[in-house]
C-alpha cells in the first residue's frame, strides 16, 4: 500500500468515518439524546461526502481501477450502512418505550434492532459486494430449515422465552411450583432456560418449553402472603367446643398473621372423632414450616389443657385409649406439670408433691395480670387461656410474645430479680397455677439441673424482645449467663 494512497480523499474521508463513528460511541454511550444526534450528524455529513466524491452508498459498486481504492469505497459504504443503523437503533432505544411495561418495550426493542442489523447486513451484501441478495435469501432459506430442525429443541426454548417475558406469569424472586411438585425460588430467566433455587439451597434450571408447558402456581403474587392449612381429629366432643379451643390454637400463634382472620371449619364428624381444618397466613413462603410447627404445638398442648385427647386416623381402625398416667393422678396441677418439659427431670413423687403445693389463679379476659417494671415472687404455669406480653416502648405499645398451655411467666423476678420486661394481660379467660419463690428454692436444691431449663426460657423471652424492638441489649443480660445467675441466687453449685 504506497504512501499516495493516503493523500486520497476517500482513504482520507473512511479514516475520518470510523474515527467519528467509535468517538460518537465511546463518549456519549450514557447520553442517548446526545448520541442520537452525534450518529445523525455523522451520517449526514458522510452522507454528503460521498455523493460529493460521485459515490453512490445506496448503489452497487461499478468502478474499475486501483483495487486499494475499491476495497477504501467499499469500507466507506459499508460505514455509511451501518451509520445508518446506528440513527434507527438509537431512535429505538430513545422512543420505543412503554412506561408501565419495562420489560416488554425491551423485548420490542430487541427484536426490531434485530431486525435493523439483518436489514444493514443485506444492504452491505447488495450494494457493497455486489452480491444477488435474492439468491441468498433462498440459498439461506433452505439452509435456515436445515438449521431449525437441528435446533428444534433450542427455538422451542427460545420462543417460549418470549412467550413466558410477555405474559409474565412471574419474576425474579418468586416462589414458583409445577404440577410435577418441582418448587424454588427464581434467581434468574434468560431465552433458554429459568434458574431456580430450591428450598434444600439447589440450583434448578428448567427449559423454558417446559415451563410454557406446565401448571404453575406462583406463590408470591398477588403479595407474598402465603396461606396454611392443617386438619386435625379430636375425639369426640361437641363440635362447638372443639372449634373453640382450635380458635383459641390460632389467636395464640406468634407466627401467623392476624389478617385475612385465622378459620375453623369443622370438616366431619363419626362416631370416634370430630375433624377439623385450621385455615391461617404467614407473611411469606419462608415461614410456612415455622409456623406449621408452632401451630401442631399448639394443638397438642391446647387440646391437652381442655381434656380433649387427639384421635386416630379414620382409616386406622384403632379405639383412642385414655392414658394410664391420667387415670392414675387425675389432678389438673399434676397434669400440667406432666405436660411441661420444664418438669421432666422430677420424679413421680417431686411432682406430686409440687403439685399439692400449687395455687390454682384465675384472670378475666384483658386483666392486666402484673404491670410493666414490677418484680413477680411467683412463676406462673399457664394451665389454660392466652397471655401476652406487651411492652411500653417509644410511645407505643409492642406485643414481644403471646403464651399458651404449657408456657409460663414471673421468671425474671422469681429467678434473677429482675423487672418484668412487659405487662402480662390475658387475652382470655386464663387459668394458671401458682409456684412460690420458696417452694422453688426447695426443689432447685433436689434438682439443679432445672435452673439451666429455666435460664433458657429467659433467653428466649429476652430474644423475642430484642427481635421486636431492635434495642440493643446490655451486658448483664446476655442469655449465656442466666443459668450461672439462676444458681448463683438459689446458691446452687
Amino acid at each position: 500500500m504506497n504512501a499516495a494512497l493516503w493523500t486520497d480523499p476517500i482513504v482520507q474521508l473512511f479514516v475520518l468515518a470510523v474515527l467519528g463513528l467509535l468517538l460518537g460511541r465511546l463518549v456519549l454511550r450514557r447520553h442517548p439524546v446526545w448520541r442520537l444526534i452525534a450518529h445523525l450528524v455523522f451520517l449526514v455529513v458522510l452522507t454528503a461526502l460521498l455523493l460529493y466524491h460521485g459515490i453512490e452508498p445506496y448503489a452497487p459498486d461499478t468502478e474499475t481501477g486501483d483495487v486499494s481504492r475499491r476495497i477504501f469505497i467499499g469500507l466507506a459504504k459499508a460505514v455509511w450502512w451501518i451509520g445508518g443503523a446506528m440513527v434507527l437503533i438509537s431512535s429505538v432505544r430513545l422512543f420505543l418505550i412503554f412506561e408501565r411495561k419495562p420489560r416488554e418495550a425491551r423485548l420490542l426493542q430487541d427484536l426490531v434492532v434485530g431486525l435493523i442489523y439483518l436489514g444493514t447486513g443485506l444492504s452491505v451484501i447488495a450494494y457493497v459486494f455486489s452480491a444477488p441478495v435474492g439468491t441468498l435469501i433462498a440459498t439461506s432459506g433452505v439452509f435456515a430449515i436445515i438449521v431449525g430442525l437441528a435446533l428444534q429443541s433450542t427455538l422451542s426454548d427460545v420462543f417460549s422465552g418470549i412467550a413466558l417475558n410477555l405474559g409474565r406469569p412471574y419474576s425474579v424472586g418468586d416462589w414458583i411450583v409445577l404440577d410435577d411438585g418441582v418448587e424454588g425460588r427464581v434467581i434468574e430467566t434468560n431465552w433458554r432456560a429459568t434458574h431456580l433455587l430450591s428450598g434444600t439451597n439447589d440450583l434448578v434450571a428448567i427449559p423454558n418449553s417446559r415451563l410454557a408447558k406446565a401448571n404453575l402456581t406462583n406463590l408470591s403474587t398477588p403479595d407474598e402472603s402465603h396461606g396454611i392449612s392443617i386438619n386435625v381429629r379430636v375425639a369426640s366432643a361437641a363440635p362447638a367446643v372443639i372449634e373453640d379451643v382450635m380458635r383459641t390454637v390460632l389467636f395464640s400463634s406468634n407466627n401467623i398473621l392476624k389478617s385475612p382472620s385465622p378459620s375453623v371449619i369443622i370438616k366431619g364428624i363419626d362416631g370416634q372423632a370430630v375433624e377439623a381444618e385450621l385455615s391461617c397466613w404467614v407473611s411469606s413462603i419462608s415461614h410456612v414450616v415455622v409456623a406449621t410447627n408452632e401451630i401442631y404445638d399448639l394443638i397438642f398442648r391446647h387440646c391437652k389443657a381442655a381434656g380433649l385427647p387427639l384421635a386416630a386416623p379414620a382409616t386406622s381402625g384403632i379405639a383412642q385409649e385414655q392414658d394410664v398416667a391420667y387415670v392414675q393422678h387425675p389432678g389438673t396441677a399434676w397434669r400440667l406439670l406432666n405436660a411441661m418439659p420444664l418438669f421432666s427431670p422430677l420424679t413421680e413423687d417431686e411432682k406430686e408433691a409440687l403439685a399439692e403445693s400449687m395455687t390454682r389463679q384465675t384472670y378475666r379476659k384483658d386483666t392486666i395480670i402484673a404491670e410493666q417494671g414490677s418484680r413477680l415472687t411467683s412463676l406462673m404455669l399457664i394451665r389454660s387461656g392466652v397471655v401476652a406480653i406487651i411492652r411500653g416502648w417509644d410511645n407505643r405499645e409492642i406485643e414481644l410474645t403471646r403464651l399458651s398451655p404449657g408456657d409460663c411467666f414471673g421468671e425474671e423476678g422469681v429467678l434473677t430479680g429482675a423487672e418484668l420486661p412487659g405487662s402480662v394481660k390475658a387475652l382470655t379467660f386464663v387459668v394458671a397455677y401458682e409456684i412460690t419463690q420458696d417452694r422453688l428454692a426447695a426443689l432447685m436444691h433436689d434438682r439443679p439441673a432445672l435452673a439451666d431449663e429455666l435460664g433458657l426460657i429467659l433467653s428466649r423471652r429476652l430474644e423475642a424482645e430484642r427481635l421486636q424492638t431492635r434495642e440493643p441489649l446490655s451486658c448483664d443480660k446476655e442469655a449465656t449467663s442466666f443459668a450461672a445467675r439462676i444458681r448463683h441466687i438459689f446458691q446452687l453449685h
